[in-house]
């Protein structure tokens, strides 16, 4: 048997333990795996690129658990009523391989974005940080707001999109949450004197969001947008002048705002920093960019999280995922018993039309 978390559940354990200690749990599930970083198998993620988006698949694993997201990002979606991004997510025993948990990862990828980028953060931008631009309000933007304003203390919002029904569903998911929120007429607005500035938006292609000019010294850049072959937000002279830190160097190489820049341009991988054995901002007035991607070991966090969190409210069900005849060796049992066929046909009678 499997654990089951269709989106609902996700947000009842969410609901049930509290936002703020939802996002200092994930936090300290990240900062554990990222820590154990070299006892991971890695790999950048299989990505199938088509012209309207992309899907991927994302693994990772340790010694113990092993990990897959499927994931797709397709921008265009919203002129057709659906969302840009969608994913579902299993963790499986490796002892065994046998599945533990299938969970919606729609919800868990926005809060996994969000609680990698506030670590990041927390070892990059300055501590007296308070101020954040969020340029682009998509579905992730209310996410990385809360997690930032729950784990740093950031309490000022200075907030741009393109689209003003964007800053007006924004507007209203916030509402209540304590933060002074200053709506912007441009990037550049928003940017203004920010200690932290965080980019995602979500077209499918290279554009230039931030430029050098608009940066303050000292300031710490999320550039959470540019996330595939093809796609910035950054400039290049703002990354040529930026201690740049990513989460996967193979990975950002490809997909990230770096892809830019020469393959052998300088980067330090967060894990290092986290760890102690890389030093973060080398000075105040230094610019940091943390050019997120994401990358499957993040994903393994939030199941990893979200399995124990299930154990702990009881949320969830059990399903059987997976095929399970009574003796090991004979999986053709389940066909002569005639359990398929009794699946089936009671399927059908529920699809008949009643008298």
């Amino acid at each position: 048997m499997a654990t089951f978390l269709s989106a609902g559940d996700v947000a009842r354990i969410v609901h049930e333990i509290g936002m703020r200690r939802f996002w200092l749990r994930l936090v300290d599930y990240l900062r554990a795996d990222f820590t154990a970083w070299d006892g991971f198998d890695k790999s950048p993620r299989f990505a199938s690129h088509s012209p309207g988006g992309v899907i991927e698949l994302m693994p990772a694993n340790d010694a113990a658990a092993f990990a897959f997201k499927y994931v797709n990002g397709h921008p265009g979606n919203t002129r057709l009523g659906l969302q840009t991004v969608v994913a579902f997510g299993a963790l499986a025993d490796v002892a065994t391989g046998y599945p533990v948990l299938l969970a919606d990862m729609t919800l868990g990828t926005a809060f996994r974005t969000a609680a990698t980028s506030v670590l990041a953060a927390r070892h990059l931008a300055r501590p007296e940080s308070r101020t954040m631009a969020l340029i682009g309000l998509g579905a992730q933007s209310e996410f990385q707001a809360s997690a930032f304003q729950a784990i740093l203390g950031v309490d000022r919002l200075r907030v741009f999109d393109v689209d003003p029904a964007a800053t007006e569903k924004f507007a209203r998911n916030m509402a209540g949450a304590g933060l002074r929120l200053t709506r912007c007429a441009n990037a550049r607005e928003a940017a203004l004197d920010a200690d932290i500035v965080t980019t995602i938006t979500a077209d499918k292609k290279r554009a230039t969001i931030l430029t050098r000019d608009m940066v303050a010294p000292g300031a710490h850049i999320n550039g959470v947008g540019g996330d595939c072959p093809g796609k910035t937000e950054l400039a290049r002279d703002l990354l040529l002048d930026a201690e740049i830190f990513v989460e996967y160097a193979p990975q950002t190489r490809i997909e990230g705002d770096i892809q830019q820049l020469p393959a052998d341009h300088p980067v330090t991988e967060l894990h290092e920093v986290i760890a102690g054995r890389r030093k973060g901002r080398a000075a105040a007035s230094s610019i940091t960019v943390f050019d997120s991607v994401g990358f499957a070991i993040e994903d393994f966090s939030v199941l990893r999280l979200l399995r124990d969190l299930a154990i702990e409210t009881g949320v969830g069900r059990d399903i059987d995922l997976v095929a399970a005849p009574g003796n090991p060796k004979d999986l053709f049992s389940l066909l002569r018993s005639g359990a398929a066929g009794e699946t089936r046909a009671a399927r059908r009678d529920e699809l008949l039309p009643v008298d």
